[in-house]
C-alpha cells in the first residue's frame, strides 16, 4: 500500500476493489479519453481505463492535493486520489447516475457514493428497496454489493466546490458513454440523480444509441422519460428514465429530498426493471 499522504493510491497496489493494474493504459487528455474509451474490450477495462485517467489537469491537481491534505476527521487514512470508477451489477436493470465523487467520500473510499452523507442516504434507500445488499456503504471492499443496479457519474474526478466545467465534463463523457453502452442489454431503467446528471446523461444515452426525445426534457424529481432503446439491444420495449432530487447535504437538510422521496424514485424503478 502506498505511504501516508501519498497524492493516490498505484494502480495494482493492493487497495480493494481496484480494478486496474500497474499496465492499464493512462488517458493524458480529451482525445486519449476518447480513444481509450472506444477500444476498451469490456467493462471490466474500461472501468480500469476510467480510474487512471489524468485527462483534466484542474481535476487531477484538485483530487490529490485532497488526498495530501485531508480532511482532519480522516487524517489517518490513506486516500484513493485517482478517478471512481463506475461500480455495482455487471448486468443491471436499473442504472443510477450523479454528479463526481465528493472530494472526502469516493475519492478518499474508492468507490463511488461512499463514505459521505449523500451516499448514506443513497444506499440505506436501495438497501430498503431491495437493490443492495447493506444499508450502509463505508470503503470499497466493505462487502456492500448491488442487485440488479449500478452507479456511474457524469464526472468521475472530484471537483473543486463539486462543480466540474463544462470542458471536463465533455473531456469525461466519453467514459459514460461507453459504460452506458456496455450495459444497454441489461438496463430497464436509469435514474438521473440531480439536474447535472440529468443534463450529462442525454449525450451518452444518444453516443450509446438510445433515441432520445426532442427538445430534451426538463429535470424535476419524479419527472418520467421512455427511451428508445439501442437498435441492437435484445429487447425493444422503452427504458424508463426517472428524475431523482440529489440526496446533498442541502437537500437532506432543508427537507427538499426525504427518505420516502428517494424510496419512491427507487420502487418506481425497481418495478419497472
Amino acid at each position: 500500500m502506498p505511504t501516508a499522504n501519498a497524492p493516490f493510491v498505484p494502480p495494482g497496489s493492493g487497495w480493494p476493489e481496484d480494478p486496474a493494474t500497474p499496465d492499464t493504459p493512462v488517458a493524458h487528455d480529451a482525445a486519449g479519453v476518447i480513444e481509450l474509451a472506444e477500444s476498451s474490450p469490456g467493462l471490466d477495462e474500461l472501468c480500469a481505463r476510467q480510474s487512471v485517467c489524468r485527462a483534466c489537469e484542474r481535476l487531477v491537481e484538485w483530487r490529490e492535493r485532497v488526498a495530501v491534505q485531508r480532511r482532519r476527521a480522516f487524517a489517518g487514512e490513506e486516500y484513493w486520489g485517482r478517478p471512481v470508477a463506475g461500480w455495482g451489477d455487471p448486468e443491471p436493470h436499473v442504472l443510477i447516475v450523479g454528479l463526481a465523487p465528493a472530494a472526502h467520500g469516493g475519492n478518499r473510499t474508492g468507490r463511488i457514493f461512499t463514505g459521505d452523507r449523500s451516499g448514506d442516504w443513497l444506499f440505506a434507500s436501495l438497501h430498503r428497496v431491495g437493490l443492495a445488499a447493506r444499508p450502509t456503504s463505508v470503503h470499497a471492499g466493505d462487502g456492500q454489493r448491488l442487485i440488479g443496479a449500478r452507479v456511474a457519474a457524469a464526472v468521475r474526478c472530484a471537483p473543486p466546490d463539486n462543480k466540474p466545467t463544462p470542458a471536463e465534463r465533455t473531456a469525461c463523457l466519453p467514459w459514460l458513454a461507453r459504460e452506458v453502452a456496455a450495459v444497454a442489454a441489461s438496463v430497464r431503467c436509469v435514474v438521473c440523480l440531480g439536474g447535472f446528471a440529468w443534463q450529462g446523461v442525454w449525450p451518452a444515452l444518444k453516443q450509446a444509441g438510445y433515441g432520445v426525445p426532442r427538445p430534451r426534457p426538463k429535470f424535476g424529481h419524479g419527472a418520467e422519460i421512455m427511451l428508445e432503446p439501442p437498435s441492437g439491444a435484445p429487447r425493444r420495449d422503452p427504458v424508463l428514465m426517472l428524475g431523482c432530487y440529489h440526496p446533498s447535504q442541502q437537500n437532506t437538510f432543508t427537507g427538499r429530498v426525504t427518505e420516502q422521496m428517494l424510496d419512491d424514485v427507487f420502487v418506481r424503478a425497481r418495478d419497472h426493471a
